[in-house]
């Protein structure tokens, strides 16, 4: 705390800036179909080369889990990256959908949304493809659970996938869209 540097100082001005215009933001419910449905995204770094995998499982228009950690292995494709990430919000959502069956809560379909349709074709087609061999047998897990009708994987357009702003710096009004897909609102309207 002592001696900062401007860059710290403008770390430390963007993280207070941030609270302020955050601390009227909460999460809502009710707002949407009582489903759970879950929506990973990845991105990129050039630097590490290392992937960040996000999701978000909402239920009733909310969230209820969220998670934005760097992926474990290095992934030579996008569609591998996305893949990978889609298997961990899947494993999330087998979890979730087991919780709320304990709870007597009953679903009939549950919702597994992607925005790579690379990845999709890879999940749902079973057959041998020469291109993706180096991605570990663990990770298609995914095919197995899709397969047995677990959970359907379906395509979602880039712009409705709410679980972008834990992978990647978003404009204002992107990061407006991607809290409202998750049930964040204010709870005092700004004047």
């Amino acid at each position: 705390m002592s001696n900062l540097v401007r860059e710290q100082w403008a770390v430390v001005k963007w993280i207070l800036v941030y609270l302020k215009g955050t601390s009227r933001v909460h999460l809502r419910y009710g707002f949407g179909k009582p489903m759970l449905e879950g929506f990973p995204d990845m991105s990129g770094d050039v630097n590490s080369s290392r992937s960040t995998s996000g999701y978000v499982m909402t239920y009733a228009g909310g969230a209820v889990s969220w998670q934005s950690r760097l992926q474990k292995p290095v992934a030579l494709l996008t569609t591998k990256a996305e893949y990978i990430a889609t298997v961990e919000v899947g494993k999330e959502l087998i979890w979730m959908k087991n919780f709320l069956s304990k709870l007597g809560m009953k679903q009939e379909r549950f919702l597994l949304h992607c925005d790579n349709q690379s990845a999709i074709h890879l999940a749902k087609n079973v057959a041998y493809h020469s291109r993706t061999n180096h991605i570990q047998r663990r990770y298609h897990w995914l095919r197995e659970k899709v397969d047995d009708g677990e959970f359907a994987l379906v395509k979602i357009h880039t712009d409705d996938n709410g679980s972008d702003m834990l992978t990647k710096n978003l404009l204002m009004d992107r990061l407006r869209v991607c809290r409202q897909r998750t049930g964040l609102a204010d709870f005092f309207p700004q004047e």
